[in-house]
């Protein structure tokens, strides 16, 4: 037996034994890889690669279950639109399950609702957001959002409500989940595209990724508070578990700004670009490209995916810095954070 296979087979069995006990598994970041068609599976610990997941082509995003048993994962496609997600078996290592979502293309933005048993998903190809039934593998509900390519959702505290961005038509939309029905849809500025609640519910956070700004709404309205510029194609946006900083991916500028949520004032600039590194051609050039991002609270660090790279860059969230990087896949993208205790 190798010393890669024994230590992915020592992980099953203790993960096994953990949950056994009323535990959890070890933490692990997942990293979803893009052109690879794969996550995989990392230690906290030391950024050392435990397992791999085959998925659908182009897996784009990753909601983890809060027992960390398993985990979902939008295949969005590549050469054309997909249509499926994959279950992927955290604890006993089961062949990835496929979830058929028919007529509805290209899913993208993705979240568990309470008690992991449903998801919502969007879809471009139907311009839907889908609410999933995970255990049965079907969709419950299509939930009408409109054409303007509907793609990254966010979930308030209280799971009564999802924000979608829209790419194209540069928009914010609120859906009430209760209902069933899209209630508000605003301007947020050129490429809406992520979206994040403020812990406490009281804000939502888009970056428009084509106007080089971050813009904060009402949560009910959807009115706009504040516009904040972050310019380099921002793109996704996190908070950390305490609401008060958010940290911001700009992709062609290659680095994380991070803003105090509460003055909405840049307190840091993180440069994720290495000298005399190589970084892959891709559309928006040969950068390091930083797209997704997790926040690990007991740690206090960031993860964030160096798409360009193929790389993971660990980042010191007391003192806003890179304090390392670890291997990943062909263009890593969506993270997901699987930690020793429930967030529910």
């Amino acid at each position: 037996m190798t010393g890669t296979v024994r230590s992915i087979v020592s992980f099953f069995v203790l993960c096994s034994l953990a949950l056994a006990a009323g535990g959890a598994c070890a933490d692990e970041l997942l990293v979803g890889n893009k052109s690879a068609d794969s996550v995989w599976r990392l230690s906290l610990r030391d950024g050392r690669k435990t397992g791999e997941f085959r998925t659908g082509k182009a897996p784009h995003e990753i909601a983890v279950a809060g027992n960390g048993r398993f985990a979902l994962v939008s295949n969005y496609g590549r050469e054309t639109s997909g249509n499926t997600l994959s279950v992927l078996d955290l604890v006993g290592g089961k062949p990835t399950r496929s979830i058929d979502l028919g007529e509805h293309g290209a899913p993208h933005g993705l979240r568990l609702l309470p008690g992991d048993k449903r998801a919502l998903v969007t879809t471009e190809g139907s311009a839907s957001l889908l609410i999933v039934d995970v255990e049965r593998g079907v969709v419950e509900r299509v939930i009408e959002v409109g054409e303007g390519t509907g793609h990254m959702v966010a979930l308030s505290p209280d799971a009564k409500t999802a924000y979608v961005t829209k790419i194209n038509a540069g928009t914010l939309s609120r859906i009430d989940l209760v209902s069933g029905l899209k209630t508000h849809e605003r301007a947020a500025g050129k490429g809406a595209e992520g979206v994040a609640v403020s812990p406490d519910g009281k804000e939502v956070w888009v970056t428009n990724r084509q106007e080089g700004a971050v813009t904060v709404h009402d949560p009910a309205s959807l009115a706009l508070r504040r516009r904040m510029s972050s310019k380099g194609f921002p793109i996704r946006v996190v908070f950390t578990a305490d609401g008060r900083y958010a940290l911001v991916t700009n992709a062609t500028a290659a680095n994380v700004a991070v803003f105090d949520a509460r003055t909405k004032l840049r307190v840091a600039t993180i440069e994720l670009a290495e000298p005399g590194v190589s970084y892959n051609q891709s559309m928006l050039g040969d950068t390091a490209m930083p797209i997704g991002a997790v926040i690990d609270p007991t740690r206090q660090r960031a993860y964030v995916a160096i798409s360009g790279g193929d790389r993971i860059a660990v980042i010191d969230t007391r003192e806003w810095k890179v304090v390392g990087h670890w291997p990943a896949g062909r263009e890593p993208d969506a993270l997901g954070l699987v930690t020793g205790r429930s967030e529910r």
